[in-house]
């Protein structure tokens, strides 16, 4: 027995005999719907799964994977992959990101809190930054949650607030950025006839300045930098509404919008990072915070030229990596997975392997495990990372790196070293293909 009272001993399985390598497939993106012209996975050729499925139709088995299921708030709320590994890794349901931050915000906690306190000190003299995805999508951040931390702030002494808005077209419709700016103008120019000096600073698609993740393009996060720190764009407007319409006319949707900084009448940025302000990134979800974080927070930091550093207060949501314990401060505490089937298995001597591309490898290792970065124990576990295109979308090569992974995946089957392999492959909307690996 462990000294938490439980034991880490797994019982033997009941038919799985021993000696067999299990292969743990997770097809990110793959779902059964109602089967129509609009329903990708069905109009396309799928003979690999078509016959897994007709060939044990008594073993097919369907788990949803959004809502309560996952630990979301309702089940109006769609899943991700973060939340979906973590209760595949963990096997039981944790309260999320979005919930912990829901119930934060309605009982006041989030104000209370060391990661607020730490921030507001800089209310007095300084400036207020809010940086994340302006979207109601509930993937990555909540509009709602936003305009709440803006009414706590404001009503707890901010009184210069600037926002960096990076546009969504990913967990929403493409062109439903303009909405979600004029909404949260609207905002901002309520709190403006309190007194207090709110405005958009700067922003940006989601794929192309500063949500990249897993270390895939730094590229993504110096557009972010130059705008929000520096103050610099290739693109500058009077309002966020005039720059969204304005580069969607020109020809970019909401992903891949180009950075852009709103500026005075004499032509200044009116919201750059300087010393002295208090920065909050709120998004909730962690993939595509970390590099922005390193990014603020690391002095020794040299992916690229930050030109300037300002000295500032900088909190996160929720801390994006609890093994780097990063950021620092955090506004709402994340949950605690423990005793994840990974940790088990390396309790009971059982060898596996993970793999998958550069922009899905945390979801078959962090957040399958807990949250956590590393190895429970390098002697027994083993995790390989294929590198994702740079610069190449989902849309232009779909496949991305599925059969690269496969062909891992095939020959850790092979080699009889592992008792476990795990390897995930993203399955994008516009998939026509299928990956037969044996």
């Amino acid at each position: 027995m462990g000294s938490s009272g439980f034991s880490w001993k797994l019982a033997d399985h009941p038919k799985l005999p021993k000696g067999k390598t299990v292969a743990v497939v997770v097809l990110d993106g793959w779902g059964e719907a109602k089967p129509d012209q609009y329903n990708c996975i069905h109009i396309a050729e799928t003979p690999v799964m078509d016959s897994l499925k007709k060939g044990a139709t008594e073993k097919w088995r369907l788990v949803r994977a959004h809502g309560t299921a996952v630990g979301l708030p309702t089940e109006d709320d769609m899943g991700n992959s973060e939340v979906g590994h973590n209760a595949l890794g963990a096997g039981r349901i944790f309260a999320q990101g979005a919930k912990l931050v829901d119930l934060a915000l309605a009982s006041g906690k989030i104000f209370d809190g060391e990661g607020f306190n730490y921030v507001k000190e800089c209310f007095a003299l300084g400036t207020l930054h809010l940086i994340g995805l302006l979207s109601d999508g509930g993937v990555h951040s909540r509009l709602d949650q936003l305009q709440l931390l803006l009414k706590g702030a404001s009503e707890r002494g901010a009184k210069r607030i600037r926002l960096h808005v990076l546009t969504d077209g990913r967990d929403v419709l493409d062109g439903s950025s303009v909405g979600f700016v004029e909404t949260i103008e609207k905002d901002l120019a309520e709190l403006r006839s309190k007194g207090i000096d709110a405005q958009i600073a700067s922003g940006g698609g989601r794929m192309y300045v500063t949500m990249d993740r897993y270390e895939n393009d730094w590229n993504v996060i110096k557009r972010g930098w130059d705008a929000q720190v520096l103050g610099e764009a290739p693109h500058k407007f009077k309002s966020a509404v005039e720059a969204v319409k304005t580069l969607r006319a020109a020809g970019a949707n909401d992903q891949y919008l180009p950075p852009f900084v709103i500026v005075d009448d004499s032509g200044k940025a009116v919201g750059p990072i300087v010393d002295g302000d208090g920065v909050v990134t709120f998004n909730f979800r962690a993939d595509r915070m970390v590099m922005i974080a390193k990014s603020l927070e690391y002095a020794d930091f040299d992916k690229f030229d930050r030109v300037r550093v300002p000295k500032i207060r900088y909190a996160g949501l929720l801390q994006y990596d609890g093994e780097l314990k990063l950021p620092t401060h955090y506004l709402v505490s994340p949950p605690e997975i423990d005793r994840t089937s990974g940790e088990y298995l390396v309790h009971n001597g059982v060898r596996t392997f993970a793999c998958s591309e550069t922009v899905k490898f945390g979801h078959v290792t962090f957040f399958w495990n807990g949250n956590r970065s590393g190895y429970f124990n390098p002697e027994m576990e083993e995790y390989v990372e294929i590198p994702s295109d740079v610069g190449i979308t989902f849309n232009v090569q779909p496949k991305m790196k599925a059969v690269e992974i496969a062909e891992k995946a095939r020959d850790a089957i092979l080699s009889r070293k592992f008792d476990q392999v795990n390897y995930g492959a993203f399955m994008w909307l516009y998939r026509k293909f299928e990956t037969n690996i044996f």
